[in-house]
């Protein structure tokens, strides 16, 4: 999740050279970008996402898109949370972070919020600021399946995963056990689909993917997550 070094930034559009937004390369994967709206860890809009929109690397979304090829042949679809994120908002996450607080039962409920970053849930950098990382999940194309977890992201309408999106709490390391059998079943093929994509995944976090061979492996972007 840790990135090396200085922060590139860039405040109007065109995107830097070598980004893309993801509706561009692929329509057809849903978005569902949570730190643009208030239903997150922070329960607020995070500093830097002007409009919900996933933004990536042209090789990290090309990558995403084989995926969700994959995906739609099954009946299912890929559902992304958070992609691009700004080095703004990783520092806002941070300040946040060391405001301090109690656990909070729906995101992080063993752990308090001043403990967030020391446990490991929250970064100081992040790799998403580097434009190849990815924290998504699979649903059923036609919206059949809807889950409600109870710790995590609430209303995401995906699979089965054991927790939602976010959850920071031991239960959401990708390979924690006991599972349901759907839970273990789900993150086999999402782990699967992304490492045959050419995707790394975070241990810790069984939504949270990096492109192996990212072409900005040692860079932090800060330009704002805008829709043009």
């Amino acid at each position: 999740m840790l990135s090396t070094a200085g922060t590139l930034a860039a405040h109007t559009d065109p995107l830097p050279t070598g980004f893309v937004r993801l509706a561009d390369i692929d329509p057809s994967i849903r978005q569902d970008i949570r730190y643009a709206g208030r239903e997150n860890f922070l329960h607020r809009k995070v500093d830097g996402y002007d409009t919900p929109v996933c933004i990536l690397t042209a090789q990290a979304a090309k990558a995403l898109s084989g995926v969700q090829k994959t995906m739609v042949a099954k009946g299912l679809t890929l559902v992304v949370f958070d992609c691009y994120r700004p080095a703004r908002a990783v520092a806002d996450m941070v300040q946040w972070t060391r405001e301090g607080g109690p656990p909070d039962p729906q995101w992080y409920p063993t752990v308090e919020r001043g403990n967030l970053i020391a446990k490991g849930y929250v970064g100081e950098l992040s790799s998403h600021s580097r434009g190849s990382t990815v924290d998504l999940a699979i649903a059923d194309a036609a919206g059949k399946s809807t889950v409600q977890p109870a710790c995590g992201a609430p209303d995401g309408g995906t699979l089965d995963f054991g927790t939602g999106f976010d959850c920071f709490d031991p239960a959401s390391e990708t390979a924690h056990r006991p599972l349901g059998a759907d839970a273990a079943a789900n993150r086999k093929m999402l782990l699967a689909s992304m490492r045959a994509a050419g995707f790394r995944n975070y241990a810790h976090e069984w939504w949270h993917f990096t492109l192996a061979e990212e072409p900005f492996s040692r860079q932090r972007f800060d330009f704002p997550v805008t829709a043009n």
